[in-house]
């Protein structure tokens, strides 16, 4: 070992015994969800059929929702560790993570300040799921937009933020820039190209796969020749991509923020499983208002756009939301509508990826201690994809889902 290897071994040593020397009590959060539902409609994605809800009609009523467990780390004053790990019934895989990074965060003087992570998160994008474990805390399955984003993304890599707390000088306002990079995460776009967006709340583990039906212009040799399935967070062409946010909130009453996120693909690379890196971009924009008597205002928009191959598949996609929740005591009632639109203009007419649709959510959630909560949630969903005809089911598909809820919780809220 040469001089040079021994001193940044030494140095590294030093700095691990010096963090462990810090490390502070573990965090731990977590739920469990389960209950009782029943859906109605094509068969469900997860039994790779062309539904856009987690469950099928003939699914067993009794399901477990959610388990979530998020434990935080800290390691001195600066540094800190935290970690989510999911557990479902259903899908390909079981048990997994979700989330797992390493935050920095310094004490500074002067009202702007600096903060940094890295490893495998969500970006801040969403005003819906602000829950333990990326959960919404007002409905049970999320909109149109965070359901997608709960599937296909999630970030590989490192995050810079630049922020200013209003307080820091007895202003009303405080804001917020991001920027971030990272690899992976190339064959975004996949499931809502050929499926279309989803209606639900299960997230994609770190090592998932997701099924979609298996079109024959999709699967097949003399088609594009892609598996009936797609692994979200692959690294193909070796490329960065990158995202850049901001916030502004005015007191604890309103905040804006937008983003917008480039994976940066080339459209052309594929790896040795025929997984493609699809080129997608989007803004996103979201707000939140709150009035008085406990009633808050929620929307989001987001528009992009996705390409694979040399426009084999090319596709604008457009979903906004608008949710109104009330406490009532111990109680939220939340009613959220949604729309959503992808339009194609590719070179393969026998590969069709027109989709749209629009749908209605009501959803009650009660406290009844510190730990336990029940709730029961209704939603109709009208959807229409131009591809569901190649297997024999009709493009327009009404499906509607209702569903008890039974949660307990542990640590913190």
């Amino acid at each position: 070992m040469t001089t040079k290897c021994r001193l940044i071994f030494a140095g590294l040593a030093l700095l691990l015994s010096s963090l462990v020397a810090n490390v502070q009590a573990a965090e731990w959060q977590g739920l469990i969800q389960l209950g009782a539902q029943h859906s109605t409609g094509d068969t469900s994605f997860i039994d790779s059929g062309t539904g856009l809800l987690r469950y099928s009609e003939d699914d067993n009523p009794l399901q477990l929702y959610q388990a979530v467990l998020n434990v935080r780390q800290d390691i001195g004053s600066a540094w800190s560790v935290d970690i989510t790990a999911n557990g479902y019934t259903d899908g390909d895989q079981k048990l997994g993570l979700t989330q797992a990074q390493l935050e920095y965060k310094p004490l500074m003087a002067g009202p702007v300040k600096w903060r940094g992570r890295a490893g495998f998160f969500y970006p801040r994008m969403s005003l819906e799921n602000v829950d333990v474990g990326w959960l919404s805390p007002y409905t049970y399955t999320n909109s149109y937009i965070n359901s997608w984003i709960g599937e296909e993304l999630r970030i590989p890599g490192l995050e810079l933020t630049l922020y200013r707390p209003g307080r820091a000088v007895r202003s009303p306002w405080s804001w917020e820039l991001h920027v971030g990079a990272y690899r992976g995460n190339d064959p975004l776009g996949t499931v809502i190209s050929w499926r279309g967006f989803g209606l639900h709340d299960r997230q994609t583990l770190n090592n998932d796969r997701l099924n979609f039906a298996p079109y024959p212009s999709v699967t097949s040799y003399y088609g594009l020749w892609h598996p009936a399935w797609v692994e979200p967070f692959h690294e193909i062409d070796g490329r960065t991509g990158f995202y850049v946010g901001a916030h502004l909130a005015y007191f604890n009453q309103s905040e804006l923020r937008y983003y917008y996120y480039d994976n940066n693909a080339n459209p052309n690379a594929v790896n040795d499983q025929r997984l493609y890196a699809w080129d997608t971009r989007f803004h996103s924009l979201a707000w939140q208002h709150d009035f008085s008597n406990g009633t808050r205002l929620i929307g989001q928009w987001m528009s992009g756009s996705t390409l694979m191959g040399q426009r084999y598949v090319y596709a604008d996609f457009d979903s906004v939301y608008i949710m109104l929740t009330q406490r009532f005591g111990d109680g939220r009632l939340s009613v959220r509508w949604e729309r959503v639109e992808v339009d194609e203009d590719d070179v393969r007419p026998d590969d069709p990826n027109d989709s749209d649709g629009h749908a209605w959510t009501l959803a009650w959630r009660q406290d009844i201690s510190e730990h336990w909560q029940w709730g029961v949630e209704w939603q109709h969903n009208t959807s229409r994809a131009a591809n569901r005809p190649m297997l024999d089911v009709s493009s327009q598909q009404d499906s509607n889902a209702a569903r008890l809820t039974v949660q307990y919780r542990i640590g913190a809220q």
